[in-house]
């Protein structure tokens, strides 16, 4: 029987954006199930001593010229309509909190759409509570709900523990795909992640 997928992501990562708008039709190819694990990638590159590769690289233009073109270039081969945030690096403690209350609810992907598409095709500030608001409001999502998730002392615990397990498993950046115990990196590993899947098929 073919593993279910576990793709873990923050908001905050165009890489994740991008692998997260082109897994659903490699899922529904594979008849598999997605799994969402929402993580702080501040924290994770904390722990692993790892850092935005737009951080790493700044210095080096041919790199960071070639990683935007990618982006586009991954997007425009998949008809995803993708914008680079003129607000990145994107602060997206609030909105990751809001994804892990989201977890599970019947509105999840309703709340993963409007966040991700906000902030990659719309340019939006999702950093400011007032922002996230007027997404919330927009997408008829649970606002108060949401809103009290975003300050919850529980709920920031809850991300914290799935960033630690995360890290514990071998995640050092986003998007982090699993297939069983193989892990799968980057938007560009979905190749990959589909011969793995295929074994099971």
């Amino acid at each position: 029987m073919t593993q279910d997928i576990e793709f873990v992501y923050d908001f905050c990562s165009p890489n994740a954006f991008l692998a997260y708008k082109a897994l659903p039709a490699l899922a529904d190819k594979h008849r598999v199930r997605v799994k969402h694990v929402p993580v702080l990638l501040t924290a994770v590159f904390k722990a692993t001593n790892n850092q935005n590769p737009f951080k790493a690289f700044s210095e080096n233009r041919q790199k960071t010229a070639y990683l935007t073109h990618d982006l586009h270039r991954f997007a425009r081969a998949r008809g995803i309509s993708f914008h680079m945030s003129p607000h990145f690096p994107v602060n997206t403690k609030f909105a990751m909190r809001g994804a892990v209350f989201a977890s599970g609810k019947s509105w999840e992907n309703k709340y993963k759409d409007a966040i991700f598409d906000a902030i990659w095709v719309h340019g939006q500030k999702v950093d400011e509570i007032g922002v996230l608001t007027e997404i919330l409001h927009e997408n008829e999502l649970p606002v108060r709900k949401l809103r009290e998730a975003m300050t919850s002392v529980e709920v920031k615990q809850q991300l914290k523990e799935q960033t630690k397990a995360a890290v514990k498993r071998g995640v050092f950046g986003v998007p982090s795909l699993f297939a069983g115990s193989e892990m799968f990196f980057g938007k560009n590993s979905l190749g990959n992640l589909e011969l793995e899947l295929s074994k099971g098929s």
